[in-house]
């Protein structure tokens, strides 16, 4: 409207005006006249014409009317959309349609309807593969301008977004898919979805453990998507699940059929440390390693491997927890049954050392019967504390049955009894009063052990040792593996024991020492050691004699031994012989009030000498006992 109100400007050559007015005036205008030839008539001619044909059909509108006026003009429909067809609606990160409309080493364009061209990296196509000018394909929208102002788009993204978006449908309707397992990794496989990479578990592969993975690389399966994660591009699939389902019914019908005491065939599909699990054929059974033999059994692999068929028998069901308890033992008679006609008492028997105690070891005698050999019944002559001593585990060894006992189930052995016990005879071969020789094996607080033969020991006590010393340990005397010679005192089959002397291969010479050593003698000695009691002193013949205190106080007795040290000599008077006690009582008179003098009046004086109960000298019957309880208090 305000185009019509203006006066039209109108900016012409002359040679197209002569056109122009030429084609309107021809009657009056020469055609052959030109413009500075007839300048006035020209433009008389050419307002005229304005004003008579150009605004007829004209109205004019001022400029208020147009500010005040209210103009409705209604647009078609269909020129509303053709007006809004000429506009795109794009934007990032979305997959739209183009057209290829052109390519070069590195790119191809693709025309999306935009202000510019889309390009693709040509490398997102294969060689033999390339899209031909004029084709259509739905692209991604990566970016609208790069730094160069490019529309960048890409044809991988644009088929993954599209898988991706399958996939989601896929997991969220179950529905099964094929994929393509391309390679291995740690704990399974991936598999290619149409572009879209996803991870198949080693566990999910089959119900039953795969053994060789390799083998399914390059291979097509039927999968279903288990786990969708948006926002880690995360894909688990399973065909397990797939496989799971399909035996779901077979599990249903075969439950139905199941029946205790039933006997079914099965394939072992895996071994544990408590049993194996067997595959029935849609429903798995525990053979348990209990029910696997009657006799020993520490781990399933000893008697059953993988994929091997086998008999079983149904025991116990839960069809609820869908569970069942096999049994392979039950399908042989229990080998207790007829124990006592298969090994009475007196047979020999062998086997192999399954068990060992501390106590004993168990024998297999056959699978489901074990047998004990008690450490007591092991030697006859050795006394055994630990069967490692004699066997080890798995030794292949020989018995004899001594007891059965079929209501505890249980079989005494003896392997002893294999041989003639040396015992029965031991005291007709080592006579009382005999000297014999031997090999000192062990020695002792109490004594020393001798071997007289293989398995045979006699025992030397340490009162036995010496007629004179007071051995206070044998090896004051003897030295293990030394050999000597010994006189057999005592022998006993039943208590499997003979007593030895050392001492008893000389005479006692007690009755010469009794003379020697005659009361008022004097005799000299070496301080051994001062007690409470008296003086210790070592005299001639390995014979010890002491020097009782008479009535020395308390003060006094503690101040005897920095007056009297071992190593020094002192005299003293003989006052009493105790062969029983290995010991001769000294009198010094500088430790006495009353000094006797004489034979006689030393006896009179050991006859009426009476002193407190306190302050008597006591020599115990029992010299081992008294020498002890002295070293203790010298020590102390």
């Amino acid at each position: 409207m305000s185009e019509a109100i203006q006066e039209p400007v109108v900016e012409q050559t002359d040679e197209s005006l002569e056109l122009e007015v030429g084609s309107k005036v021809s009657e009056d205008v020469p055609t052959t006249s030109k413009v500075e030839d007839a300048p006035a008539e020209i433009e008389k001619l050419f307002v005229n014409y304005l004003d008579v044909d150009l605004f007829d059909d004209i109205r004019k509108v001022s400029i208020e009317e147009l500010l005040h006026s209210e103009v409705t003009e209604e647009v078609p429909q269909e020129e509303q959309d053709r007006y809004l067809s000429t506009f795109s609606d794009i934007s990032e990160r979305e997959i739209i349609t183009g057209r290829v409309i052109g390519m070069n080493e590195n790119e191809i364009l693709i025309d999306i309807g935009f202000k510019s061209e889309g390009i693709i990296k040509r490398d997102e196509f294969a060689e033999d593969a390339l899209p031909s000018v004029g084709e259509k394909l739905d692209v991604y929208l990566e970016k609208m301008e790069d730094e160069s102002g490019k529309t960048v788009l890409s044809k991988e993204k644009a088929d993954f977004l599209r898988r991706w978006t399958k996939l989601r449908e896929v997991h969220e309707t179950g529905e099964i898919i094929s994929g393509r397992i391309v390679r291995r990794i740690k704990g399974g496989m991936v598999v290619d979805l149409d572009g879209v990479q996803a991870f198949l578990p080693g566990s999910q592969i089959d119900v039953r453990p795969v053994k060789d993975f390799d083998k399914y690389i390059d291979t097509d399966m039927d999968l279903r998507v288990v786990k969708f994660n948006e926002f880690r591009k995360n894909v688990v699939v399973s065909h397990k699940a797939i496989l799971e389902e399909s035996l779901a019914v077979q599990r249903d019908e075969l439950f139905n059929k199941l029946e205790i005491g039933s006997i079914m065939e099965g394939r072992v599909k895996n071994i544990t440390d408590f049993g194996v699990f067997v595959d029935l054929g849609g429903i798995d059974g525990l053979l348990h390693i209990t029910d696997l033999s009657w006799g020993r059994v520490n781990h399933p692999s000893e008697l059953i491997d993988l994929d091997d068929t086998l008999t079983v028998k149904i025991i116990d069901f839960d069809k609820d927890k869908k569970r069942v308890s096999l049994g392979l033992k039950q399908l042989t008679p229990h080998p207790w049954e007829n124990v006592e006609e298969s090994y009475p008492e007196g047979t020999k028997i062998s086997g192999k050392i399954v068990s060992m105690t501390n106590y004993g070891s168990f024998i297999e005698i056959e699978p489901g019967i074990e047998g004990l050999i008690h450490v007591s019944e092991m030697s006859w002559t050795q006394h055994v504390k630990n069967p490692s001593e004699m066997f080890s585990l798995g030794d292949e060894i020989e018995a004899i049955v001594l007891a059965v006992d079929t209501e505890e189930r249980k079989i005494s052995l003896g392997v002893k009894q294999l041989q003639a016990d040396p015992w029965d005879q031991i005291e007709e071969k080592y006579i009382v009063g005999t000297v014999v020789k031997g090999k000192i094996i062990n020695v002792t607080q109490f004594g020393a052990f001798v071997e007289l033969e293989d398995g045979i020991d006699g025992l030397i006590h340490v009162s036995d040792l010496s007629w004179t010393k007071i051995v206070r340990h044998p090896k004051e005397i003897i030295e293990k593996g030394k050999e000597v010679e010994v006189r057999v005192l005592e022998v006993s089959r039943d208590n499997r024991r003979i007593a030895l002397g050392l001492k008893q291969i000389k005479d006692d010479p007690w009755p010469e020492l009794v003379k020697q050593f005659e009361t008022g003698k004097e005799v000299e000695g070496d301080v051994v050691r001062v007690l409470d009691k008296g003086i210790i002193l070592m005299l001639d013949h390995d014979v010890e004699g002491i020097i009782p205190f008479d009535r020395q106080t308390k003060r006094q007795r503690k101040a005897l031994p920095l007056k009297y040290k071992p190593g020094q000599k002192i005299s003293s008077v003989v006052m009493e012989v105790r062969p029983e006690d290995k010991k001769v009582i000294l009198f010094l008179e500088e430790l006495s009030n009353n000094k006797p003098s004489k034979k006689d009046d030393i006896q009179d004086y050991l006859n009426n000498q009476e002193s407190p109960a306190a302050e008597k000298i006591e020599i115990p019957t029992e010299a081992n006992e008294e020498t002890e309880s002295d070293i203790e208090a010298a020590e102390e």
